[in-house]
């Protein structure tokens, strides 16, 4: 009996093993598809702004049914922007990213102009910090676009000049000095989440690049030195500091937001409590959709909802790196990663302060954060990333011989171009050859060398050959005399 009874688990052990081996091929056959990676980056921003809309719904309703207004006032700007950055993101998708590229040194100039206006009247602050224009109701903050120009910009001015990238002036000149005015512009606002996104791309670009390691030592260093010069010179800066090594010191005061953000992911267990059943939104977690929108996630939806936000974020790294791997143009390779990394280090520090890792610093998690500058932007980097989906070669061959397929088809995209390589151009002058290497020896010249219309050389040696036979029959003839 107990061998008749171990056969069938025997054999379904066999057929398991099948299922999976079918599942994985077909998962590797579908991941092989050309398209495969602008249709995952469709998904994952669809599913994104889904969530996002869903949780400020629920997470801004009881704040403003307190002050006054209507339940979804905060809901319906944030729609409003979500449409109006829907409508760019098709714009930008239709844009060749030839023409994008060609547009970042104007982005990077208008960023630095507007930048520099909101720090006079034309500014307004809102909590502490004198970082955006307000219009009537409409609001705009420019370090946002400040931060994709960088991208766009930066990422032109390495891959023009990667030729001459072994030199640190050519390296760091006119990139670095550039990100710095930014920082400083930043910096007097006071807005110490912009300059930590700036920071990101800046270290991005260089990474991708192939910087030395020695010059991340030395911007670590200098980050550090700056970030500790920055906490003593500002009070309010310190006490962030303070709150985060012993939140308890403070549970009212400065310790209250990352406390009652980790009693509201506590309190949420594996399942959650469910949508709008949530009791930290209720004025006990101050900025909760946007700042610590996250906290409301992990109570409302529990375990299940955060594992599906870090899930997103974790395909979202993984398929910008696969876009940037799979192209064959430096600059979409290098901008696909800069932009992929630049939105994957925003979420985590993000859930890193929320789940209380790292200081408050504010920075929102894109996508899901209430805030209509940074939605509409993170909007704009994800057109910007599926257009780069749509170049990669295999994408380009199979649009332009297939045709556009059905998400082309309905959102009449045109085809993209494939990458053709610049022509390398002559050099004005011979260049010398690099120190610590003995320059090549000039070619001979055969026809110089012979002393006429220059027979190749195989020819010249029968030639000589020829001509000592000559002299030898006649020595023989002399002899013989």
């Amino acid at each position: 009996m107990t061998a008749v009874e171990q056969r069938p688990a025997r054999a379904g052990r066999p057929r398991r093993a099948g299922r999976a081996v079918a599942v994985r091929t077909s998962l590797t056959a579908w991941l092989g598809r050309p398209l495969a990676d602008f249709h995952l980056l469709l998904a994952i921003f669809g599913m994104l702004t889904a969530i996002g809309l869903i949780m400020v719904l629920s997470a801004s309703a009881p704040d403003a049914v307190a002050v006054g207004e209507s339940a979804y006032s905060v809901f319906k700007k944030q729609l409003l922007y979500v449409g109006v950055g829907a409508v760019i993101f098709l714009v930008v998708l239709r844009v060749p990213l030839r023409a994008v590229r060609h547009g970042s040194t104007m982005a990077m100039l208008v960023s630095v102009i507007l930048l520099g206006l909101v720090l006079t009247p034309l500014g307004t602050s809102i909590y502490g910090a004198q970082s955006w224009f307000k219009v009537g109701p409409v609001s705009f903050q420019p370090i946002e676009p400040a931060k994709l120009a960088l991208a766009l910009w930066g990422a032109h001015v390495l891959v023009t000049k990667r030729a001459l990238l072994n030199q640190y002036r050519h390296l760091l000149v006119p990139v670095v000095p550039v990100a710095l005015l930014l920082f400083a512009l930043v910096m007097l606002q006071p807005d110490l989440t912009g300059t930590i996104t700036l920071g990101v791309v800046l270290m991005s670009l260089l990474w991708f690049v192939g910087a030395p390691m020695r010059l991340f030592g030395v911007l670590v260093i200098a980050a550090v030195s700056g970030a500790v010069v920055l906490a003593i010179t500002a009070a309010y800066r310190l006490d962030r500091l303070q709150s985060f090594l012993n939140p308890e010191d403070d549970p009212t005061g400065g310790g209250l937001q990352a406390t009652q953000a980790l009693y509201a992911l506590a309190e949420g267990g594996f399942f959650g409590k469910g949508l709008t059943n949530g009791s930290s939104k209720w004025r006990y977690l101050p900025n909760v959709h946007s700042d610590f929108i996250f906290a409301v996630i992990g109570e409302e939806l529990g375990f299940i909802g955060c594992l599906l936000v870090l899930g997103l974020f974790g395909l979202l790294a993984v398929v910008g790196l696969r876009i940037a791997a799979r192209n064959t143009d430096p600059w979409i390779r290098m901008v696909s990663a800069t932009l992929t990394v630049w939105l994957v280090a925003q979420a985590a520090i993000n859930i890193g302060y929320v789940v209380q890792l790292l200081p408050v610093t504010g920075i929102t998690l894109p996508m899901i954060s209430s805030g209509g500058t940074s939605v509409v932007t993170t909007m704009v980097v994800f057109a910007i990333l599926a257009s780069c989906a749509r170049h990669e070669p295999e994408a380009v061959a199979a649009l332009r011989s297939l045709g556009p397929g059905r998400v082309g088809g309905v959102l009449k995209l045109p085809a993209p171009e494939a990458y053709k390589p610049p022509p390398r151009r002559r050099p004005s002058r011979p260049s010398t050859p690099p120190r610590g290497r003995k320059a090549a020896p000039p070619p001979v010249d055969e026809r110089r060398m012979a002393g006429r219309h220059a027979p190749p050389s195989e020819y010249r040696r029968r030639e000589s050959r020829k001509a000592g036979q000559d002299r030898d029959v006649r020595s023989r003839r002399r002899d013989g005399r």
